[in-house]
């Protein structure tokens, strides 16, 4: 059975409906605060618990589902609990931010297979998360398109010496820093390919996702970051590919569609009929490549630099950007001050030791902080 955690998000939602297409039941579900809908797919999948971070809401739901025998557990003790539950075999981490730390340690804790969409674990302590897994011998199985991408690539066997992200360049892709300046929320919001949470899709917009994406394959796959490359790929055809020593590239392709790496890890090894479109290569026609413009798009540049120092530095870089992306979503600074701000913390707090969770922790608060006391 299976925990789904971040159950009322773009890819939570999803997730589901590729488990009622596989036949696959849910024995928790766990989301933020979005109650209501919580409560609409507590109803329609019928799991023996459902978490909810906000206390507040956890509190509604019980009132709203006394009817029903179903479980209701709140805050960080509850999605963690929901995690863990002895009939789980595979959680599907889909929480938004750095919410989703503890509950995966939790679940690599007690041996699941970590069906990993939630990047920040990995970005802010990707050292630490990968070796947790190693000693309880739990399997993290990615769920990012690009990550699922290069574990696909991965299973042909053999040494490899390169990673190419691919990115859709987001909505901006060719735009300068003035055209930049007075972007709107609703422009950043409007990707070309992806239909993805709003997070999520301002940081592609802003190629930070990317960046992020780099620091996660790290952990994920053992390669440094200066084997790690970019490429802008406006199609998003080919979600990404790997070089290995013969010089041999191999790459996995799809449409831009979530359901096909969520069908996967859920089903790993095996491959199952789905729903997603069959490629035709005449109707492609062509794909496209381009180097990213690291200048117009700082937040790139920025996380290749928190890749490549270490420390709590990605903490910092993850936490600076959570918050300036907030802030943008909610009206209060401008698209180019999200690169500004995390630039700001990552050169006022870099630096510092990462060698337990609690360091992790403090630096991603010291983070928020920093920027909340800025804006």
């Amino acid at each position: 059975m299976i925990a789904l955690l971040g159950s009322t998000g773009n890819i939570g939602c999803q997730t589901l409906e590729v488990m009622e297409l596989l036949g696959l039941k849910a024995a928790a579900l766990a989301a933020g605060g979005n109650h209501r809908l919580l409560e609409e797919q507590a109803r329609k999948y019928k799991p023996r618990m459902i978490g909810i971070y906000d206390e507040k809401a956890a509190r509604e739901l019980k009132t709203a589902l006394r009817d029903t025998d179903i479980r209701v557990v709140s805050g960080e003790a509850g999605i963690i609990e929901a995690a863990t539950m002895p009939e789980v075999s595979t959680v599907v981490s889909a929480i938004s931010g750095f919410s989703g730390l503890r509950p995966a340690i939790a679940a690599i804790r007690a041996k699941k297979r970590l069906a990993l969409a939630n990047k920040e674990t990995l970005v802010a302590a990707g050292e630490l998360v990968m070796a947790e897994a190693r000693r309880s011998g739990a399997e993290i199985i990615p769920v990012d398109s690009e990550h699922s991408a290069i574990f696909q690539c991965l299973k042909s066997g053999g040494e490899a010496c390169r990673l190419l992200l691919t990115a859709s360049g987001g909505p901006f892709n060719g735009k300068n820093t003035e055209e930049l300046r007075h972007v709107t929320v609703k422009e950043a919001l409007n990707h070309p390919k992806w239909k993805m949470g709003p997070k999520i899709t301002v940081d592609s917009a802003t190629l930070m996702n990317k960046g992020l994406e780099i620091i996660e394959a790290m952990h994920l796959f053992g390669m440094p970051a200066e084997q790690i490359a970019v490429l802008v790929h406006p199609q998003s055809i080919i979600h990404s590919m790997v070089e290995f020593v013969d010089g041999s590239v191999i790459a996995q392709l799809g449409w831009p569609d979530m359901r096909l790496p969520i069908q996967y890890a859920l089903t790993y090894p095996k491959r199952v009929p789905g729903p997603v479109k069959r490629l035709d290569f005449t109707e492609i026609g062509r794909l496209d490549f381009e180097e990213p413009d690291t200048e117009t798009f700082g937040c790139l540049a920025l996380a290749m630099e928190a890749a490549k120092s270490g420390g709590t530095d990605c903490a910092v870089l993850n936490a600076a950007n959570e918050v300036a992306v907030n802030e943008f979503l909610n009206g209060r600074i401008g698209f180019l001050d999200i690169y500004r701000m995390v630039s700001f913390a990552l050169h006022r707090l870099g630096g510092g030791s990462a060698g337990s969770l609690e360091d992790i922790i403090a630096a991603d608060e010291e983070a928020r902080r920093l920027v909340k006391e800025c804006i």
